[in-house]
């Protein structure tokens, strides 16, 4: 068992050449250091069928301080409410920032889950690392992260269509100006119930746009990191989609044009390949590819099946359209936290649409992924025994923590 958990997990953690601060600030805040100050003033919580995404927030936030001087100060659950920041902070000049998007959920049992959240931690470290911020302990900011997810457990929808988001974001917050290693830094996390991320609804065809002349990552360069400096100069092509007809982006990269991701989603093509098999393939993780937690639980659950074959490899836009003009592709669609899959319905090309037959074709795969995750993320029927559980005939990372105490409703929380 604890040979497999280990093959799972690095399928999804992408072996960098060397570190960037692994010596750097060895000591971290303690989650039993927690303070927490109660909101006096809690919301309403809104109806789950009017739900938006990003647009609601609960009663309380988690920050941790960091100082050069002073190291991690205890972390603190305080009511939500706005930052104070030095107009020279680093973030707010050169990017010295990252962020995490994860989810609970409210089971059929009304047990709250968090979907593999240890991997999120392990992207937010990387990319912590990455871009010279202070090292912390995954463990520890999971648990604090949990007792905020336990402190406003009655804003997880009691839907099966809506959820909780976590956003943990990671600054720099040094009050000078200058390109250097942040002497300050701050760890935030917020939460708010979401519905589905695209307002077409959350299993409805979205067509894309894809320009060479618009690169999002590159070869040394940081799209396999969770990054704001990744998603703001996005917006202005997304914009150019639109005017266009589009709804989402496919970034294409290099004079060959490989495919990499769609929108801020990773991808995935279903097609029956040239020697006439079942195939899913996705790009790998090269550097350029954000490891989407997702992903590597959509690869995961295809290999758990062993139905057809499942690569992870460099795929051009030559060759899907060849395959869209064979009549081999079957399904095409992204896959991500906020929208979990959402299909592709068609490609603009050097002025030209591809219609991609996904919805033609049931789209039988991509439902079958997103039924079978929300049925683990949902699921009552999990041996929280362990702290691996096989489900499915697939690993999922589990532990079970205890229930809060002195709450009308006796919820647990469970990490899986």
């Amino acid at each position: 068992m604890a040979a497999l958990r280990s093959v799972l997990h690095g399928r999804l953690v992408q072996a960098l050449p060397f570190t960037f601060g692994s010596q750097r600030f060895a000591s971290s805040f303690k989650a039993a250091d927690l303070d927490i100050k109660l909101n006096t003033a809690c919301k309403p919580k809104p109806d789950p069928s009017t739900l938006l995404f990003g647009k609601q927030f609960s009663d309380h936030m988690l920050t941790i301080n960091w100082s050069e001087k002073g190291g991690w100060e205890a972390p603190r659950i305080v009511p939500f409410q706005n930052l104070s920041l030095h107009p020279a902070s680093s973030a707010l000049h050169y990017s010295t920032e990252l962020f995490e998007g994860m989810k609970a959920f409210r089971g059929v049992d009304n047990h709250i889950r968090l979907f593999r959240p240890m991997l999120n931690m392990e992207r937010m470290h990387r990319s912590a690392d990455r871009s010279c911020l202070p090292l912390f302990d995954k463990g520890e900011l999971l648990e604090c992260i949990r007792k905020l997810v336990e402190v406003d457990q009655e804003w997880v929808p009691y839907s099966q269509d809506a959820s909780l988001y976590i956003r943990p974001t990671f600054i720099g917050t040094e009050p000078s100006l200058g390109v250097s290693r942040s002497s300050e830094a701050l760890i935030f996390v917020i939460v708010g119930p979401v519905g589905p991320y695209f307002t077409t609804g959350s299993f409805n065809p979205v067509s894309l746009l894809a320009d060479p002349a618009f690169v999002r990552a590159w070869k040394g360069g940081v799209g396999a990191y969770k990054m704001g400096g990744n998603y703001g100069p996005t917006i202005a092509v997304q914009n150019e989609a639109v005017k266009r007809g589009c709804q989402q982006v496919l970034w294409l990269y290099g004079e060959q044009e490989e495919i990499t991701e769609v929108g801020t989603m990773n991808l995935f093509i279903y097609w029956t390949n040239e020697k006439g098999e079942r195939e899913l393939v996705t790009p790998p993780l090269d550097g350029i590819i954000l490891p989407g937690v997702t992903r590597q639980s959509l690869l995961d659950l295809a290999r758990s099946w062993d139905e057809f074959k499942v690569t992870e490899r460099t795929m051009t836009i030559k060759e899907l359209l060849g395959a869209l003009d064979a009549g081999r592709v079957l399904e095409v669609f992204g896959a991500g936290t906020a929208c979990v899959v959402c299909p592709v319905g068609s490609l603009l090309y050097r002025g030209q649409t591809y219609q991609i037959p996904t919805m033609q074709n049931g789209p039988d795969l991509a439902k079958r992924f997103h039924k079978d995750l929300t049925d683990i993320q949902v699921s009552a029927h999990i041996n929280t025994s362990q702290h691996v559980t096989a489900t499915k005939s697939c690993i999922w990372q589990t532990c079970m923590l205890a229930p809060p105490s002195g709450r009308k409703r006796q919820l647990s929380l469970n990490t899986k």
